[in-house]
């Protein structure tokens, strides 16, 4: 327990490094399907024209990532700090904590907010529509904006833990909050998308070697490795470097190429989604908590143990044990959803501009 609390003083700054990784995999990944996808469209030249020069679909996808510009992020340029100035509550609308047991997102659910991630891409396809109803934009995002965020937080509400949240009681197991008053920090315990529950990185090392080949990629230049790696950051990154490495390939684009290829999407069986777009994050939530059911199988909850956070506020976080063959369903997962975030980001783009 004595590495546990270690990384709880230094998981702020590991949890901002690691995310940098899914961005440059996974988000990467699903711009690039979709960027193929819309190759020759009109959708392609509405894009191409908020885009500046250099710019493609896929690179921009880590863009409201960047815009952190915290511990592992390159400095904000002057267009993301006055993204940022001017949405002060922007880290809040990546993802949900919707309780992984429900079945359906609504407005006002436990775990959700004003500025979630379903109300934040609700609000950027409004705009991306051309709908100037003040209501509909509270934040004045510009239509480059809108692009830039529905570009990466498509690919966001498809990560499972982006949205489904477990909750751990007292006595260490998943629990269900009826309502935002229930989780007290004393009898119920939220794990923040499963940032508060944290994996032996050796132990995951050991467990994953006979199950998934090749080498897993390096860590990017001065990045630190820590002991334990929080549930959230496996999903993050870790699983999608096992989808990419399971598919034979090394890059997004590889990747994207491969599974269009092979027709990935009519083997999962991707929905194409009906009404107006901007009910589909609606939608996109539902089967997000539905793949979070299945990210959160097999997995139990050990040890708990508590550090003061910088305001005197006790924090607490927990080991967490994965199946003998986690990695296995998890990377077919991770690859499903990767899947389904670029086919639906490409259609939402030509169902915007057809």
């Amino acid at each position: 327990m004595k590495k546990l609390a270690l990384v709880m003083a230094l998981s702020c700054a590991f949890v901002a490094a690691d995310a940098l990784a899914w961005g440059y995999d996974g988000h990467r990944a699903v711009g690039a399907i979709a960027e193929k996808l819309i190759k020759g469209s009109n959708a392609e030249q509405q894009v191409k024209a908020l885009l500046l020069p250099g710019e493609s679909l896929e690179s921009i996808t880590n863009w409201a990532d960047s815009a952190k510009a915290g511990v592992g992020y390159p400095p904000a340029t002057a267009e993301q700090q006055a993204y940022t100035d001017a949405n002060p509550r922007h880290n809040e609308y990546h993802y949900a904590n919707v309780p992984f047991q429900y079945l359906h997102y609504h407005d006002g659910i436990v775990g959700g907010s004003d500025v979630d991630i379903v109300q934040t891409l609700k609000q950027a396809i409004a705009v991306l529509q051309g709908k100037t109803d003040p209501a509909l934009n509270p934040h004045q995002l510009t239509r480059r904006q809108a692009l830039l965020l529905v570009a990466h937080m498509t690919g966001d509400i498809h990560q499972p833990l982006h949205m489904g949240s477990a909750y751990v009681s007292v006595d260490g197991m998943f629990a269900v909050p009826e309502k935002k008053s229930d989780i007290d920090s004393v009898s119920l315990f939220e794990s923040r998308g499963g940032n508060s529950l944290l994996l032996d990185d050796d132990k995951l090392e050991r467990l994953a070697k006979p199950l998934i080949a090749g080498e897993a990629k390096p860590l990017p230049e001065g990045a630190k490795k820590w002991p334990t790696k929080p549930f959230h950051s496996y999903w993050d990154s870790t699983v999608v470097d096992y989808a990419m490495r399971r598919s034979s390939t090394r890059t997004a684009d590889e990747f994207a190429q491969k599974m269009i290829d092979s027709k990935m999407e009519s083997q999962i069986k991707v929905a194409r989604n009906t009404g107006d777009p901007v009910t589909w994050p609606y939608q996109w939530a539902d089967d997000a908590l539905a793949a979070s059911k299945l990210a959160y199988s097999d997995v139990t909850v050990g040890k708990r143990d508590g550090q003061p956070n910088k305001r005197g506020e006790m924090e607490y976080k927990f080991a967490l044990e994965m199946g003998p063959n986690y990695p296995v369903p998890s990377s077919d997962l991770a690859r499903t959803q990767l899947v389904k975030g670029g086919y639906h980001l490409a259609w939402l783009l030509q169902s915007i501009w057809p």
